[in-house]
């Protein structure tokens, strides 16, 4: 996914991947004003490329190329309910429904630079294990954002945010990990979900990269469906995700994307 040289960013490209980011996570904010039982999964990927363009950005996601047969991915969002881990295909026969969890995620290109966040959702009344769930992902990549700073190492990352997954009795997705961003949505280096403290490249300040754990209720084993492109749990456990895009920086990292549009409409 992730090949070619790591790249430190400049403060005016680190302004432009803000920028992009800060869209996504508008976009994001105006998803969730439609997150309920009924909601029709298409029209959401609807509002979020008629937002996105008449905010001047592009679907990053949009035409993204398939590794594998399955063609360009189709959308603008990739929504992934319950145990579909990730990159989920809106349908217009696809409603969600009171009790689901649905992972949102979303990528814009502005102005030459990418911008990458996720949100997973509760939809009406959500079950405690599924609530739980949930909460624990979130922990994990903020304890993940925590070690993301100059003089670090990878994975350091990774080990924080697997402890506390699998301290809580969960299972990280090891196929699908966190990647570099910029003028690239997925650039050097990849950023696992596991790991061992001081292994992995050694952080400085300008590294741009997204952070997202996908976290499942039930084991770790995960496979590709019949569409070619939705992720999910082999065992049809739920599964939760979030992501941010992240700067490097001394002391503490600074998070370039923001959920803060979704939690001030909920």
């Amino acid at each position: 996914m992730a090949v070619g040289k790591v790249v430190l960013r400049t403060e005016q490209e680190i302004d432009l991947i803000r920028e992009s980011s800060l869209l996504v996570g508008k976009t994001l904010g105006e998803v969730s004003k439609l997150i309920a039982p009924g909601a029709n999964t298409l029209r959401l990927d609807q509002i979020a490329e008629e937002f996105i363009r008449d905010n001047g950005g592009i679907p990053a996601f949009k035409d993204y190329p398939s590794s594998s047969s399955a063609g360009p991915f189709p959308f603008s969002l990739c929504v992934s309910v319950n145990a579909e881990v990730v990159h989920g295909l809106p349908s217009k026969t696809k409603f969600l429904q009171d009790g689901d969890i649905v992972a949102i995620d979303c990528g814009v290109l502005k102005n030459g630079y990418f911008g990458d966040s996720a949100y997973t959702f509760k939809v009406g009344e959500v079950s405690p294990k599924k609530s739980r769930l949930l909460k624990v992902t979130l922990e994990s990549l903020y304890m993940g954002l925590e070690k993301a700073v100059e003089g670090g190492w990878l994975g350091d990352i990774s080990q924080a945010i697997q402890s506390h997954v699998e301290t809580h009795g969960y299972s990280i997705v090891r196929e699908m990990v966190g990647h570099g961003i910029g003028t690239e949505l997925h650039a050097p280096p990849e950023v696992p979900n596991y790991g061992r403290r001081k292994t992995g490249m050694k952080m400085q300040t300008g590294l741009v990269i997204a952070i997202e754990p996908m976290v499942n209720l039930g084991k770790r084993r995960i496979h590709t469906a019949d569409d070619g492109w939705t992720v999910v749990t082999s065992d049809g456990m739920p599964s939760a995700h979030f992501e941010h895009t992240i700067v490097v920086r001394e002391g503490k990292c600074e998070i370039l994307s923001s959920h803060d549009y979704i939690l001030n409409n909920n």
